[in-house]
Protein backbone atom coordinates (compact mmCIF):
# COMPACT_ATOMS: atom_id res chain seq x y z
CA UNK A 1 0.00 0.00 0.00
CA UNK A 2 1.51 3.39 -0.98
CA UNK A 3 2.47 5.83 1.73
CA UNK A 4 0.22 8.88 2.12
CA UNK A 5 1.49 12.44 1.99
CA UNK A 6 -0.56 15.54 2.78
CA UNK A 7 0.53 18.64 0.84
CA UNK A 8 -0.60 21.97 2.29
CA UNK A 9 -0.13 25.07 0.12
CA UNK A 10 -2.43 27.88 -1.00
CA UNK A 11 -0.65 28.27 -4.36
CA UNK A 12 -2.53 26.02 -6.76
CA UNK A 13 0.32 25.70 -9.25
CA UNK A 14 2.75 24.66 -6.51
CA UNK A 15 0.18 22.27 -5.09
CA UNK A 16 -0.31 20.60 -8.47
CA UNK A 17 3.42 20.45 -9.18
CA UNK A 18 4.13 18.72 -5.88
CA UNK A 19 1.09 16.43 -6.18
CA UNK A 20 2.09 15.33 -9.70
CA UNK A 21 5.70 14.55 -8.80
CA UNK A 22 4.81 12.70 -5.60
CA UNK A 23 2.20 10.64 -7.46
CA UNK A 24 4.76 9.81 -10.13
CA UNK A 25 7.10 8.65 -7.35
CA UNK A 26 4.46 6.21 -6.13
CA UNK A 27 2.91 8.10 -3.21
CA UNK A 28 -0.78 8.61 -2.41
CA UNK A 29 -1.29 12.37 -2.18
CA UNK A 30 -3.87 14.41 -0.29
CA UNK A 31 -4.04 18.21 -0.52
CA UNK A 32 -5.25 21.18 1.50
CA UNK A 33 -5.09 24.89 0.74
CA UNK A 34 -5.35 26.35 4.25
CA UNK A 35 -4.29 25.55 7.78
CA UNK A 36 -7.63 24.64 9.29
CA UNK A 37 -8.51 22.16 6.55
CA UNK A 38 -5.03 20.66 6.93
CA UNK A 39 -5.57 20.08 10.66
CA UNK A 40 -8.97 18.50 9.99
CA UNK A 41 -7.44 16.17 7.39
CA UNK A 42 -4.60 15.09 9.69
CA UNK A 43 -6.93 14.44 12.62
CA UNK A 44 -9.28 12.35 10.49
CA UNK A 45 -6.53 10.16 9.08
CA UNK A 46 -2.89 10.97 9.97
CA UNK A 47 -0.68 10.73 6.85
CA UNK A 48 2.82 9.30 6.72
CA UNK A 49 4.25 12.78 6.10
CA UNK A 50 3.09 16.40 5.75
CA UNK A 51 4.56 18.95 3.33
CA UNK A 52 3.58 22.26 4.89
CA UNK A 53 3.83 25.82 3.57
CA UNK A 54 4.41 28.52 6.19
CA UNK A 55 2.34 31.28 4.60
CA UNK A 56 -1.25 30.01 4.67
CA UNK A 57 -4.70 31.62 4.95
CA UNK A 58 -6.88 31.16 8.08
CA UNK A 59 -3.96 29.75 10.08
CA UNK A 60 -0.20 30.10 9.40
CA UNK A 61 1.91 27.00 8.91
CA UNK A 62 3.80 27.75 12.11
CA UNK A 63 0.58 27.44 14.11
CA UNK A 64 -0.39 24.26 12.23
CA UNK A 65 2.98 22.71 13.12
CA UNK A 66 2.72 23.82 16.76
CA UNK A 67 -0.79 22.36 17.06
CA UNK A 68 0.25 19.04 15.53
CA UNK A 69 3.28 18.74 17.80
CA UNK A 70 1.17 19.42 20.91
CA UNK A 71 -1.34 16.66 20.07
CA UNK A 72 -0.39 13.14 21.17
CA UNK A 73 -2.13 11.62 18.12
CA UNK A 74 -0.20 13.70 15.58
CA UNK A 75 3.07 14.75 17.24
CA UNK A 76 5.09 11.99 15.55
CA UNK A 77 3.88 12.73 12.00
CA UNK A 78 6.94 14.04 10.08
CA UNK A 79 6.71 17.60 8.75
CA UNK A 80 8.66 18.97 5.80
CA UNK A 81 8.27 22.73 5.56
CA UNK A 82 8.04 24.14 2.03
CA UNK A 83 8.22 27.92 1.87
CA UNK A 84 9.56 30.97 0.08
CA UNK A 85 11.00 32.24 3.36
CA UNK A 86 14.61 31.11 3.34
CA UNK A 87 16.33 33.22 5.95
CA UNK A 88 18.25 31.34 8.63
CA UNK A 89 15.94 32.64 11.35
CA UNK A 90 12.96 31.13 9.51
CA UNK A 91 14.70 27.75 9.27
CA UNK A 92 15.53 27.85 12.96
CA UNK A 93 11.92 28.73 13.86
CA UNK A 94 10.73 25.85 11.68
CA UNK A 95 13.00 23.34 13.38
CA UNK A 96 12.12 24.67 16.82
CA UNK A 97 8.47 24.01 16.01
CA UNK A 98 9.34 20.40 15.27
CA UNK A 99 9.85 20.37 11.50
CA UNK A 100 11.92 17.43 10.25
CA UNK A 101 13.24 19.25 7.19
CA UNK A 102 12.96 22.53 5.29
CA UNK A 103 12.86 23.18 1.51
CA UNK A 104 12.88 26.72 0.09
CA UNK A 105 10.91 27.84 -2.99
CA UNK A 106 11.77 27.78 -5.83
CA UNK A 107 12.78 24.15 -5.47
CA UNK A 108 13.76 21.16 -7.57
CA UNK A 109 10.98 18.54 -7.62
CA UNK A 110 13.67 15.84 -7.65
CA UNK A 111 15.29 17.29 -4.52
CA UNK A 112 11.91 17.46 -2.83
CA UNK A 113 11.23 13.79 -3.58
CA UNK A 114 14.67 12.82 -2.27
CA UNK A 115 14.05 14.76 0.95
CA UNK A 116 10.65 13.08 1.37
CA UNK A 117 12.16 9.63 0.81
CA UNK A 118 14.97 10.35 3.28
CA UNK A 119 12.49 11.34 6.00
CA UNK A 120 10.32 8.29 5.40
CA UNK A 121 13.34 5.98 5.47
CA UNK A 122 14.22 7.14 8.95
CA UNK A 123 10.58 6.68 9.99
CA UNK A 124 10.61 3.02 8.90
CA UNK A 125 10.33 0.46 11.71
CA UNK A 126 13.60 -1.03 12.94
CA UNK A 127 14.29 -4.16 14.96
CA UNK A 128 13.62 -3.52 18.65
CA UNK A 129 16.61 -3.36 20.96
CA UNK A 130 16.89 -3.47 24.71
CA UNK A 131 16.32 -0.05 26.28
CA UNK A 132 19.40 2.10 26.82
CA UNK A 133 19.50 2.95 30.52
CA UNK A 134 21.59 5.86 31.84
CA UNK A 135 19.94 6.55 35.16
CA UNK A 136 17.73 8.63 35.31
CA UNK A 137 17.40 8.54 31.49
CA UNK A 138 15.84 5.54 29.70
CA UNK A 139 15.76 5.35 25.89
CA UNK A 140 13.40 2.62 24.65
CA UNK A 141 13.66 1.94 20.92
CA UNK A 142 10.91 -0.69 20.87
CA UNK A 143 8.48 1.64 22.62
CA UNK A 144 9.88 4.70 20.82
CA UNK A 145 9.96 6.58 24.10
CA UNK A 146 12.40 8.46 26.31
CA UNK A 147 11.80 8.78 30.03
CA UNK A 148 13.55 11.06 32.49
CA UNK A 149 13.06 10.07 36.14
CA UNK A 150 10.03 8.05 35.04
CA UNK A 151 8.39 10.90 33.10
CA UNK A 152 8.05 10.47 29.34
CA UNK A 153 9.54 13.31 27.30
CA UNK A 154 7.74 14.81 24.32
CA UNK A 155 10.33 14.27 21.58
CA UNK A 156 9.75 14.44 17.84
CA UNK A 157 10.77 11.41 15.79
CA UNK A 158 13.90 13.17 14.56
CA UNK A 159 14.91 14.18 18.09
CA UNK A 160 14.40 10.60 19.27
CA UNK A 161 16.52 9.16 16.48
CA UNK A 162 19.27 11.74 17.04
CA UNK A 163 19.42 10.95 20.76
CA UNK A 164 19.35 7.20 20.16
CA UNK A 165 22.13 7.43 17.57
CA UNK A 166 24.39 9.29 19.98
CA UNK A 167 23.49 7.19 23.03
CA UNK A 168 24.15 3.85 21.32
CA UNK A 169 27.87 4.72 21.37
CA UNK A 170 28.44 6.79 24.51
CA UNK A 171 31.64 8.79 24.35
CA UNK A 172 32.10 8.44 20.60
CA UNK A 173 32.29 11.72 18.69
CA UNK A 174 30.06 12.02 15.62
CA UNK A 175 30.62 14.66 12.97
CA UNK A 176 27.67 16.70 11.75
CA UNK A 177 28.05 15.00 8.38
CA UNK A 178 27.77 11.55 10.00
CA UNK A 179 24.65 12.59 11.89
CA UNK A 180 23.09 14.08 8.76
CA UNK A 181 23.63 10.73 7.04
CA UNK A 182 22.58 8.49 9.93
CA UNK A 183 19.61 10.49 11.22
CA UNK A 184 18.43 12.54 8.26
CA UNK A 185 19.50 10.10 5.54
CA UNK A 186 21.45 12.67 3.54
CA UNK A 187 24.49 11.71 1.51
CA UNK A 188 25.09 15.19 0.07
CA UNK A 189 26.17 18.53 1.50
CA UNK A 190 23.34 19.94 3.62
CA UNK A 191 23.37 22.94 5.94
CA UNK A 192 24.90 21.72 9.21
CA UNK A 193 22.71 24.19 11.11
CA UNK A 194 20.07 21.46 10.85
CA UNK A 195 22.02 19.33 13.33
CA UNK A 196 22.91 22.23 15.64
CA UNK A 197 19.31 23.40 15.89
CA UNK A 198 18.01 19.93 16.72
CA UNK A 199 20.75 19.38 19.32
CA UNK A 200 19.88 22.69 21.00
CA UNK A 201 16.21 21.78 21.23
CA UNK A 202 16.99 18.23 22.37
CA UNK A 203 19.26 19.47 25.17
CA UNK A 204 16.47 21.72 26.39
CA UNK A 205 13.97 18.85 26.50
CA UNK A 206 16.43 16.56 28.31
CA UNK A 207 16.57 18.92 31.27
CA UNK A 208 19.33 18.04 33.75
CA UNK A 209 20.68 15.37 31.39
CA UNK A 210 20.89 17.76 28.42
CA UNK A 211 24.52 18.48 29.28
CA UNK A 212 25.30 14.84 28.45
CA UNK A 213 25.20 15.82 24.78
CA UNK A 214 28.57 17.53 24.49
CA UNK A 215 29.96 19.64 21.69
CA UNK A 216 33.26 18.35 20.35
CA UNK A 217 35.02 21.41 18.96
CA UNK A 218 35.89 21.06 15.29
CA UNK A 219 34.07 17.73 15.02
CA UNK A 220 30.45 17.58 16.12
CA UNK A 221 28.77 15.97 19.14
CA UNK A 222 29.03 13.06 21.56
CA UNK A 223 26.90 11.59 24.34
CA UNK A 224 28.76 11.30 27.64
CA UNK A 225 26.51 10.36 30.58
CA UNK A 226 27.66 11.10 34.11
CA UNK A 227 29.25 8.09 35.79
CA UNK A 228 29.38 6.01 32.60
CA UNK A 229 32.68 4.79 31.25
CA UNK A 230 32.95 5.86 27.63
CA UNK A 231 35.18 5.21 24.67
CA UNK A 232 37.39 8.07 23.53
Amino acid sequence: MPQTILVVDDERDILELVRFNLTQAGFRVLTATDGRHALDAVRRNPPDLIILDLMLPTMPGTEVARTLRNDEKTRRVPILMLTARGEEVDRVVGFELGADDYVVKPFSPRELILRVQAILRREAPVDPERPLVFDPLVIDLAGHSVKLSGRELNLTTTEFKLLHRLARRPGRAFSREQLLGDVWGYTEDVESRTVDTHVKRLRSKLGKTGSWIQTVRGVGYRFRPDGIETED
